[in-house]
């Protein structure tokens, strides 16, 4: 999984930055996935834990390798015996002085490896985060682009009403000018389409505005006159609850986020428990200096001269040092039975956190499957109920035509074809919501 998801990030980076949608142009539900994946700022966040987790393994391997340190020093000693039980010691001359010393420590317990592992298993739940995260953010794309997508078939259903309301003003005009219909009749037909026209501005904002709440999801600007298009075929439920279940089990990224976190926190015990292994101590140290009389006297023999030429870089070396020791830590005021406490609760909350998951994915699964079986037998039933309203309104119209019904008939039919029309959109979204909520339920896609 770790490799796999390495890839896709790879991916993610050698892509653009920012994917650029042209204004006027279509969106694809594919399309509007992946620039979320790009630019989505909480997936990002997400991702950017990996990379914390990446550098916690690294610091966890160094631990093997020695910490060395390197010092250069530079002295000034004024010329100035100093007085010991009455007897004076040192030059009377200035002296400069340089120096350099080079140690390297090292250590390593039983906790050593331990922090390996704990910061293998940190990594491993880092990639289910983000694997985690990647699935929740396409679960919130995809029902935003759904909600959008039915805000723009009510808009465009709206439309196609605006224009039929106005075909009935010219038919009510036309009728009214031959006198089989009065003008209240014509006054009427107005308010209709001016009611109708209200309806269609707000049902088009509406869709506007569901587009801009998509495309803050998605982390990029809207850009003007935009269409959703998605391909969404309609079919019965075919698979049955066990085989939801099982593959929920195995694929949920959810529940192997939690998963992965019960193995950090295993680990972090191990660790706890490792602070009462003894450690073995490694050090090495080696130095070197040289040194200057400024005010050397006319009396200095060859060797002073020579002495004085050696600074402030010929150095005289001094005998290196190697040691090695076992520590056994005894008592450190009940922090390590402290840090032991806590990492034996944080063990036991990560298992409840395993179970309680557990638990909320079968709740999750089956409530989303039942959903979507009732939300395909609403959709089917809803297109019967649009279909009869359909030809009761085509009916109503030929009666209204030909002046065998009157307009408040028509104009009943017309509210029973809209209301129709409306739930069955609304119920053919309902069911692909479903469809997407069983599919982030389980943790993979189903179709």
């Amino acid at each position: 999984m770790r490799l796999l998801l390495s890839f896709l990030l790879a991916a993610s980076v050698s892509a653009a930055a920012h994917a650029q949608v042209a204004a006027g142009g279509t969106l694809t539900l594919e399309q509007a996935l992946d620039i979320a994946s790009r630019n989505n700022p909480a997936y990002q966040q997400a991702v950017l834990g990996r990379t914390r987790a990446q550098a916690q393994v690294r610091s966890a391997y160094g631990n093997f390798l020695p910490s060395a340190d390197g010092s250069f020093s530079l002295g000034f000693r004024e010329g100035r015996p100093q007085n010991f039980g009455g007897i004076n010691i040192g030059a009377t001359s200035d002296i400069l002085s340089s120096s350099w010393n080079l140690s390297a420590r090292s250590g390593l317990s039983w906790n050593t490896f331990n922090q390996i592992k704990r910061a293998n298993a940190g990594l491993d739940a880092a990639d289910a985060d983000v694997a985690a995260a990647r699935f929740n953010l396409r679960a919130q794309v995809t029902q935003q682009f759904l909600l959008a997508l039915q805000t723009q078939a009510r808009a465009a259903f709206q439309d196609t009403l605006v224009s039929q309301q106005r075909l009935q003003l010219e038919l009510a005009q036309a009728r009214a000018g031959v006198g089989t219909l009065t003008s209240l009749d014509v006054k009427r037909a107005e308010v209709g389409l001016g009611q109708q026209e209200v309806a269609a501005l707000r049902a088009r904002n509406t869709a506007e505005v569901a587009k801009l709440q998509l495309f803050q999801q998605l982390g990029v600007a809207m850009p003007a006159g935009l269409t959703l298009l998605a391909d969404l075929p309609m079919s019965a439920p075919t698979f049955t609850a066990e085989d939801l279940m099982t593959q929920a089990r195995a694929a949920n990224p959810t529940l192997k986020a939690v998963q992965a976190r019960e193995r950090v926190a295993v680990a972090g015990l191990r660790s706890a428990r490792g602070e009462y292994t003894p450690t073995l101590n490694f050090s090495a140290n080696v130095s070197a200096f040289t040194q200057k009389v400024v005010d050397l006297p006319p009396t200095a023999t060859p060797g002073q001269i020579a002495e004085n030429r050696r600074y402030p870089f010929d150095f005289t070396r001094n005998p290196y040092s190697l040691s090695m020791g076992l520590s056994l830590p005894i008592f450190d005021g009940l922090g390590r039975e402290s840090r032991l406490q806590e990492a034996n609760a944080a063990r036991e909350e990560a298992v409840y956190s395993v179970r309680r998951q557990e638990l909320q994915l079968t709740a999750d699964v089956t409530s989303a499957f039942v959903s979507l079986q009732a939300a395909f037998q609403a959709a089917e039933l809803q297109a019967r109920n649009a279909t009869t309203a359909r030809e009761a309104l085509q009916l109503a119209e030929e009666r209204y035509r030909v002046g065998a019904s009157t307009f408040v008939d028509l104009t009943t039919a017309r509210a029973e074809y809209e209301r129709a029309e409306t739930d069955r959109i609304d119920a053919v979204y309902e069911y692909h919501r479903a469809y997407a909520a069983l599919e982030n339920a389980v943790g993979r896609t189903l179709r």
